[in-house]
């Protein structure tokens, strides 16, 4: 029982679906005037993760040709035999897709839900099917299924878009591409021995140590911007913190560049998300009790 928990857990990626979770909820979280109820709030979050989770073994089931050539993925459910690859997989994760969206859209809206979709689509499809093989774009474009989950958790409140959240979302687009260059960069063999076209792989380490700097000064001082839109000092602390990390760790990888500072820097991508988001979320409560004293 637990080894099959473990390999759902897997297959339906829910540690990056949790992360994306936390991205909507932080998108909810700075929409000015947003008062969403219990039910409303666990609607998102749900509808979210299981779009999340949908993508994720969607993913998964495509790959897993690709999978049982690297390392990092080989121990995955469809590569070793412990799911048998059919059409009830492709049925299942259809209506998982499916009930994500009913949901988002029956308790909240239809902006929510089409949000909600495209993050999914932009995983499952744009990012699996057309890009991951062929292009070095793939990354960049396939980042926009983070910025569309940011998006839904602000479209709950205001299908509008109000502008601090909004940056958010450009943050995440801007966030995904150096993440994963620098997981690549660190699993260079891997992604050349199965053809894969990251950046590291396409143009080398060194110049793919340089684009990740740029993203990443480009990201972090457009995750301050949010303070001039509402968001307050516990946000610009914790966004300062987190990006100055992350950039930091960038250029020691330009200064060397090769698989251990790249892992480095992979993590503190890590670090920075987890603060931004942390931030995000507790700051317009942290604002909220303050008003009331």
């Amino acid at each position: 029982m637990a080894t099959t928990i473990s390999q759902l857990q897997n297959v339906f990626k829910l540690r990056i679906g949790f992360a994306i979770m936390l991205t909507a909820l932080a998108g909810l979280a700075m929409t000015p005037g947003a008062h969403l109820s219990i039910l409303e709030t666990s609607a998102l979050a749900l509808a979210v993760l299981v779009s999340a989770a949908a993508a994720g073994a969607l993913n998964q089931y495509l790959e897993r040709d690709l999978d049982g050539t690297m390392a990092r993925t080989a121990g995955r459910p469809f590569v070793t035999g412990a799911f048998q690859a059919g059409p009830k997989w492709l049925c299942a994760i259809i209506l998982l897709l499916a009930g994500a969206v009913i949901l988002a859209w029956s308790v909240l809206n239809f902006a929510t839900a089409l949000y909600v979709f495209l993050g999914a689509f932009f995983y499952g499809v744009v990012y699996t099917v057309w890009l991951k093989r062929r292009s070095w774009l793939n990354i960049v474009i396939g980042g926009l299924s983070g910025s569309f989950a940011v998006l839904a958790g602000v479209a709950a409140a205001d299908p509008d878009l109000a502008t601090a959240p909004v940056l958010l979302a450009v943050v995440l687009f801007l966030w995904t591409p150096p993440h994963f260059w620098s997981l690549a960069m660190a699993l260079h063999k891997d992604y050349a021995a199965a053809k894969v076209p990251m950046l590291p792989v396409v143009i080398g380490d060194g110049p793919a140590a340089r684009v990740i700097l740029a993203h990443t000064i480009a990201l972090v001082a457009l995750s301050l911007l949010p303070a001039a839109f509402g968001m307050g000092w516990l946000y610009l602390a914790g966004a300062m913190l987190g990006g100055g990390y992350f950039i930091w760790r960038a250029v020691k990888l330009v200064r060397d560049p090769g698989p251990a500072l790249a892992m480095k820097t992979f993590f503190a991508s890590l670090i920075q998300l987890t603060m931004l988001l942390a931030v995000a979320i507790a700051d317009p409560w942290i604002s909220g009790l303050g008003g009331q004293v």
